[in-house]
């Protein structure tokens, strides 16, 4: 028998990338057949293009866009996804007394890390007025959002690839797969192990390319990073970067990266948003009230900071 026929007799490993979101989506299983693999991963990306094409700000077609047109005007019903959505959006705000804030896109929309724009401090303090998730009128009855104010955008840049991650793994165990992970750039979940041994992810050095400041050992787990070295630009000695702290409408420079495992993806993906901006202290105060969620976080300094779980050795420093 010819080795291609032994190895699928046996299952092997299958994988696929698309750019979707943004960013690079992909997909590693473990299948008995090429045909299950395939039919698998082509469920997992047809469910990212159908969570961007709801949820891009960059579509005008899209949902979240129709939102940002019409919600300061009269209420708008969504889909019961996104309304689930803006639901924990307001829930994570409230966790994290308000770093998490889906309305900072009223200042975010005026970067352009590309060309290197930045707002100046009267466009700032403008933007600024529409900034507060209690901007934010949800009627759970009609599923309708409002905004309580002109100016007010949203944008589910914080927490939607981790949401659209959670999605893919649910599709792939409908398709009974035990060994996967499905990451969305800085955002991934895996399923089981990889098959005797864990899969194991490395968090990238922030400032030294192709260096790692620790690697973790996962199973069945949910991990984001964010760091201040994915969209930026430079000016004057400043790092202007994607993550924004609400209340200042700037980008934080207390710390570089934070990663953050949790059992879903959309949980991990909000609770990197929220320690980058509150800092090192607060933000691992937050993650040690919350049951089952550790946290990786490299300060401004360099210095690597763990949680309590970590502590022990799940992830070797590097």
């Amino acid at each position: 028998m010819p080795w291609q026929q032994r190895a699928q007799a046996a299952g092997g490993w299958f994988q696929r990338e698309e750019a979707i979101m943004g960013t690079a989506i992909s997909v590693q299983l473990w299948a008995a057949q090429r045909a299950d693999a395939n039919a698998a991963m082509s469920a997992v990306m047809a469910e990212m293009h159908r969570i961007d094409r709801s949820m891009s700000p960059f579509k005008p077609e899209s949902e979240l866009s129709r939102i940002n047109r019409n919600a300061a005007q009269w209420p708008v019903h969504v889909s019961e996804e996104m309304f689930g959505l803006l639901q924990r959006a307001v829930q994570f705000s409230r966790l994290s007394a308000g770093a998490f804030d889906i309305t900072y896109a009223g200042a975010g929309h005026l970067y352009d890390y590309r060309e290197h724009v930045r707002p100046s401090e009267e466009a700032l303090a403008a933007a600024r007025q529409a900034i507060g998730y209690r901007h934010l009128l949800l009627d759970p009855v009609a599923r309708t959002v409002c905004f309580a104010r002109e100016g007010v955008r949203i944008d589910l840049g914080g927490f939607a690839k981790g949401h659209a991650v959670d999605n893919a793994t649910a599709i792939l165990r409908r398709h009974g797969v035990a060994h996967a992970i499905v990451s969305a750039g800085g955002d991934s979940r895996v399923i089981g192990d990889r098959r005797g041994r864990p899969w194991t992810i490395a968090i990238r050095h922030p400032r030294r390319p192709g260096e790692v400041v620790a690697v973790l050992p996962l199973e069945d787990v949910a991990i984001s990073t964010s760091g201040d070295y994915e969209r930026f630009f430079e000016q004057d000695g400043v790092r202007w970067h994607h993550l924004i702290d609400p209340k200042t409408g700037k980008s934080p420079t207390s710390i570089h990266s934070v990663t953050i495992l949790a059992a879903d993806g959309l949980t991990a993906e909000a609770l990197s948003k929220s320690v980058f901006v509150m800092g090192v202290k607060d933000g691992l105060r937050l993650v040690e009230s919350q049951p089952g969620v550790d946290a990786v976080v490299v300060d401004a300094a360099g210095v690597l900071h763990c949680s309590s779980g970590l502590l022990g050795g799940a992830a070797s420093q590097q």
